[in-house]
């Protein structure tokens, strides 16, 4: 039995696939999983065929230190992105795995599924050495990682409350509509 670092709501309605030990960066991939979490699968699929053809970029946010900047990470509010192509082959296989989990599951109806988990852990370095001047050694390694993903059935859209319910105290109004801007008033005069 392969664990998980996550378990589905209900495992009937979802499927999962991970890949272990996988040579490609981890900081790229993260980015990637990152990105598609929490899409619809197909909506997924397109958007990183739209980034293997340099339409669209993955917004780089934590290990974004070198990353270029490029006008098509305006979507996402911020400025810096990248193709990180390897890492999105990867992750589209894995939807392409997952997406047959589902279907062989019974999960015929590919367009209700959602991607609930995708996470990127850190594999162990892979060592070897390069040779430096002077006869000194030094380290060459690789960061592979760990890549799992999990598809669910979207849930049922949730209705807005009706006022009935508001005035009843089923629903709790927000903060900011209760207090108005009292919160941002000077208390000490």
């Amino acid at each position: 039995m392969v664990k998980y670092c996550a378990q589905p709501k209900d495992d009937a309605n979802a499927a999962k696939a991970k890949g272990s030990d996988l040579r490609v960066h981890f900081k790229n991939t993260w980015q990637v999983a990152r990105a598609v979490r929490g899409m619809p699968l197909k909506a997924a699929q397109t958007y990183l065929e739209q980034v293997m053809d340099h339409k669209r970029c993955i917004p780089y946010i934590r290990f974004s230190h070198a990353a270029g900047r490029t006008p098509q990470a305006k979507e996402f509010g911020l400025t810096q992105g990248r193709w990180p192509r390897k890492s999105v082959e990867l992750i589209q296989g894995l939807l392409k795995n997952v997406e047959s989990n589902a279907e062989n599951k019974g999960l015929t109806d590919v367009n209700e599924l959602k991607i609930s988990h995708a996470v990127v852990q850190r594999a162990q370095k892979i060592r070897r050495r390069t040779y430096r001047a002077h006869g000194r050694v030094g380290a060459y390694m690789a960061s592979p990682c760990h890549v799992e993903v999990i598809v669910e059935k979207r849930d049922a859209p949730v209705p807005k409350p009706t006022s009935q319910a508001l005035r009843q105290g089923r629903v709790k109004t927000p903060a900011h509509k209760r207090f108005g801007d009292r919160r941002h008033r000077c208390t000490y005069k």
